[in-house]
């Protein structure tokens, strides 16, 4: 009994000193990821979700430019705060990844969200060998779906520990654009970007969720902010936008990735 208990505790130990390093590495890149002096590296890495014919097919016909619009939204959402810099993000397709990400952890405790951020990191790591260039500051994996196969997509992530996003997403050209919005939304979040939306009914929240809070009448918003992911129509009604086109990088979310003071 004595002996587990001193495992179990050489293993928290072990656990805690493990996280100390990564979060000592992690300070350094997300301190380099939003001061904007060079362009940041984002990789995109493709994935299939259940090896279907429809993603297959879709991931072969992936080239850069499918991506190209968030070159362009960066520099033009940063220039409505001053910021003058040509390129802040360039994109890059990476080879397709053959192996799914670990799936987190359901409950909330947290040794097992640490021990599964842990495993992201190091799986990305290991999926991130062997591609040409520079080397990415930011790890995006999009796993696609097939549409009809898939509905309804589980939830996006985005973590400021590592740079690393994973996007689920539709393997249909109709949806490059929703696909993008999304990707961008997870990108904002390895830099330190928060979410603006209430969880519980996906609603943007006031005034920080909203693309233009001083609007009068305030509905029907126009455009969304992308941290907030959904045009406001109403206090209770939403719609997902389209593309980036239809979205805009909110006061908020300018400081929080170092836009503004």
């Amino acid at each position: 009994m004595a002996s587990g208990r001193i495992f179990r505790q050489l293993r928290i130990a072990l656990l805690l000193f493990i996280l100390l390093l990564v979060a000592g590495d992690a300070w350094l890149a997300g301190s380099r990821s939003t001061d904007w002096d060079d362009a940041l590296w984002v990789a995109i890495y493709p994935i299939n979700s259940d090896g279907g014919a429809v993603a297959a097919s879709y991931i072969s016909r992936l080239r850069d430019d499918v991506f190209s619009p968030l070159e362009d939204y960066f520099p033009r959402q940063a220039g409505r705060y001053g910021l003058a810099q040509k390129e802040l993000v360039k994109v890059r397709l990476g080879p397709e990844v053959k192996t799914l990400p670990p799936v987190p952890p359901k409950d909330g405790n947290v040794l097992a969200v640490m021990w599964w951020s842990l495993k992201l990191r190091f799986w990305a790591m290991q999926t991130g060998l062997g591609m040409d260039g520079p080397p990415a500051d930011i790890r995006i994996y999009v796993i696609y779906h097939d549409p009809a196969r898939q509905p309804r997509l589980a939830h996006s992530l985005g973590l400021k520990e590592g740079l690393i996003g994973v996007v689920n997403a539709y393997a249909s050209k109709a949806y490059s654009g929703r696909n993008n919005v999304v990707i961008a939304h997870e990108l904002l979040h390895t830099l330190g970007a928060t979410d603006k939306y209430d969880m519980a009914s996906g609603q943007p929240l006031f005034p920080e969720g909203y693309a233009q809070p001083e609007r009068k009448p305030l509905y029907p918003q126009h455009k969304a902010e992308v941290m907030g992911g959904r045009i406001p129509l109403s206090s209770t009604r939403s719609d997902i936008p389209g593309s980036l086109k239809r979205t805009l990088i909110g006061r908020t979310t300018a400081t929080e990735i170092n836009w503004l003071e």
